[in-house]
């Protein structure tokens, strides 16, 4: 491209950002910002031009890879190629998600380099409280958001691997819905209950006749998936003589229903999630490879909250709204510190529980320390320490001695023979003589020794 005057092409620029409906602004390789249309000014709501990016975006007073994020305009200055990064943005709305591309152009006269910024705000998720939307702002959770962001207007099988309790049906609900139409079908399927009899006829329906039982025709789930999403859930507990169907279906993109010979044509996008480590079932033979790299076109994992752990407060702010929707439930903050200190095996999905359980214990709007833990409702009896018999004191004694008194007050106070009294304290016989052999013989009922 011949070069153009300064004026003339940031002039042409300038119109072309104008006329788009998304965020658009044009920057110097020294993060300042030339021109941003209309959409960046609503969206931001101050007077941008003239200001470093990362000032009006963060409100960072130096570029955002000084401050522990990544920059997509180093990264270009680098690969000389666009680069994408997410991002939270300071809007006029608040903080939000935001997908940022950066463009490199070249030979504009007066400008050894100039970037188009493009910025998308992402539905997926939120950075804020949000009852309705999975929400997060971790490094950890943006990566794999940056991911959904990507798979989601593709049709590519996608494939999500995470712990239980991670969000993996959410996540891909929040794929389905910002995909395109979220009017069109998500069907669900949970692969562990289904075994080898149900298997064929749930997923691709039968024909009256069939078999006993089949009174009328059935329409299968992939059937009402089409033009939609089917999510199948827990893939990896699919039995391996079901595996080469749902191939099948994959390869060649038709079914026939249990009982029918015509083959039905199937359009549909396909989500898998697992548990499991499926690369490890393929080596042992419990996966078929070939599915296996059917459905991993596009895999995410999804961090277990471990690895998520900032986001403990935001994630209990917005499960309390959906937990207790009627009321204004807050959590104290010694009881944010509990939560912050727990393992959280179950990842979100204990969090919930933790949550509700506690927002039931609790008769006013504030959640303590003491509703959170994990303990029975009604707490058992206390059990009174005996501390009126002959062998207690109140000071620490060696073990030798605390067992010599007590084996004396055992046998004088229970009126058990030797035989009873072992059983009692669950040792042989042999052993309780032996323990007993200082005893004076007097105190002891005599039992005939054992044979």
């Amino acid at each position: 491209m011949s070069p153009l005057t300064s004026e003339s092409s940031l002039a042409t620029i300038s119109r072309m950002l104008d006329a788009i409906d998304e965020p658009r602004i044009a920057i110097t390789e020294d993060f300042r910002i030339l021109h941003a249309n209309p959409a960046y000014r609503t969206a931001y709501g101050e007077e941008p031009t003239g200001k470093y990016c990362y000032e009006v975006s963060h409100g960072y007073a130096r570029p955002c890879d000084e401050e522990g994020e990544s920059c997509p305009l180093r990264q270009t200055l680098l690969s000389g190629k666009p680069e994408r990064v997410l991002h939270i943005h300071r809007t006029s709305h608040g903080d939000e998600h935001v997908d940022v591309e950066l463009m490199p152009m070249a030979n504009i006269s007066g400008h050894r380099h100039l970037f188009i910024e493009k910025m998308k705000p992402v539905q997926l998720a939120s950075s804020q409280p949000a009852p309705d939307r999975m929400v997060g702002r971790s490094e950890a959770f943006r990566r794999m958001l940056l991911l959904a962001q990507r798979a989601a207007p593709a049709q590519a099988s996608v494939l999500l691997l995470g712990e239980s309790g991670t969000g993996k049906e959410g996540l891909a609900r929040a794929i389905h819905d910002n995909g395109g139409d979220s009017t069109r079908p998500f069907i669900a399927v949970d692969c562990a209950s289904l075994n080898d009899t149900l298997f064929e006829s749930e997923l691709f329906g039968y024909e009256k006749g069939a078999f006993t039982g089949a009174n009328q025709r059935k329409q299968g789930l992939v059937e009402a998936a089409h033009g939609g999403t089917l999510f199948l859930d827990e893939i990896g507990d699919l039995p391996l003589s079901q595996q080469v169907k749902l191939l099948r279906l994959l390869e060649t993109g038709t079914f026939r229903r249990v009982g029918g010979i015509a083959s039905i044509p199937a359009r549909f996008r396909l989500i898998a999630a697992t548990h499991r480590q499926l690369e490890e079932m393929v080596a042992t033979g419990e996966f078929r490879a070939d599915l296996y790299y059917r459905l991993a076109v596009f895999p995410i994992r999804l961090p277990p909250l471990r690895e998520r752990r900032e986001d403990i407060p935001l994630l209990a702010s917005a499960l309390l709204e959906r937990v207790a929707p009627d009321r204004a439930v807050q959590l104290e903050p010694a009881a944010f510190d509990w939560l912050m200190s727990q393992s959280f095996r179950g990842n979100v999905r204990e969090l919930r529980n933790t949550l509700e359980r506690a927002s039931l214990l609790s008769d006013s709007d504030v959640i303590t320390v003491e509703h959170l833990r994990n303990e029975p409702w009604i707490a058992a009896p206390q059990t009174k320490l005996c501390t009126d018999s002959p062998f207690f004191q109140s000071d620490l004694q060696p073990l030798k001695e605390l067992e010599s008194r007590y084996l004396k007050w055992a046998v004088t106070q229970s009126g058990l023979n030797r035989r009873e009294l072992a059983v009692r304290l669950q040792v042989t016989e042999r052993t309780l003589y032996r323990h007993l052999a200082g005893i004076e013989a007097s105190t002891i009922k005599k039992t005939p020794p054992q044979k």
